[in-house]
């Protein structure tokens, strides 16, 4: 163990190491089998690899600013779940094309950004990325039912569905949050809506507003009513098993209450404001 007053900067790699972990080394006459070559060559090893990632932290962190303030301005050609749900179909016996058209907010009925609001986020234009009475709701939800409740907002959504991919894992859980607080403190609430509407899917291969207006009602995105909205914000939970163009009497009742919160919410009026 080094001497008081000895400058640790002095001290080799493997008595540095030990030093960290209080184990004083004995000496060679005590420890005969001592090897402080091979100690050295594992310092070696540990630096290279502590350095490695450090490298891949400061990179990691680099690009997703990059790509954060890049699509702040930029249309988004394509997005992580696009990603993923064509490489989930090379596995499947059953065929798949991908549906997508980005247009600009303008060019996205308003009912529509109400509708999602109203189904998705209530509180999406005055919170941080992140909904806190909603979490803790979710939670007393969960501990007493088997039937778990998400608490997700819109801007979590919107980078989930963005940089990320769909699964449940404190990893990807962890990004979530990360890529959250970069759109929210990068991106205004209206830039954050139009990324979700022309990303979010509304069905197998249907991704975005223009998309699923054209697939499901023969009309641009543009020209969807308050009714057609609502009912495309009900899928939502789950576009997999839900359809637009064939709706359940369940997604029929839950197309009524969007609609109801619609109007609560103010209507179209509440998306020209953000």
């Amino acid at each position: 163990m080094p001497q008081p007053g000895a400058n640790p900067t002095s001290l080799s790699c493997p008595e540095s190491l030990l030093a960290i972990l209080g184990v004083e080394r004995r000496s060679a006459e005590a420890a005969p089998g001592w090897q402080t070559g091979g100690m050295a060559k594992k310092c070696g090893w540990m630096r290279r690899i502590l350095l490695g990632l450090a490298w891949a932290v400061g990179l990691f962190l680099v690009l997703s600013v990059l790509l954060t303030v890049l699509f702040r301005f930029v249309p988004v050609p394509s997005s992580g779940l696009m990603v993923q749900r064509r490489m989930e179909s090379w596995s499947s016996d059953k065929p798949y094309t991908a549906h997508h058209r980005w247009v600009p907010l303008e060019d996205i009925a308003p009912s529509l950004g109400v509708a999602v609001i109203a189904a998705e986020d209530q509180n999406f234009p005055e919170h941080f990325g992140f909904d806190w009475q909603a979490i803790e709701k979710a939670v007393q939800h969960n501990e007493k039912s088997r039937r778990k409740r998400g608490a997700s907002t819109v801007s979590q959504q919107t980078a989930k569905n963005l940089f990320l991919w769909s699964s449940r894992s404190w990893t990807r859980k962890g990004l979530e949050v990360w890529f959250t607080l970069l759109m929210e403190a990068g991106w205004p609430k209206r830039r954050i809506l139009e990324v979700y509407l022309n990303i979010v899917e509304f069905g197998d291969g249907i991704f975005g507003a223009e998309a699923a207006a054209r697939t499901f009602f023969g009309k641009p995105a543009k020209r969807l009513s308050p009714s057609e909205a609502a009912l495309l914000a009900a899928v939502l939970p789950n576009p997999h098993k839900f359809h637009a163009n064939a709706p359940s009497e369940y997604l029929r009742g839950r197309q009524a209450w969007i609609l109801s919160q619609m109007r609560q919410l103010g209507g179209p009026e509440l998306v020209k404001a953000l």
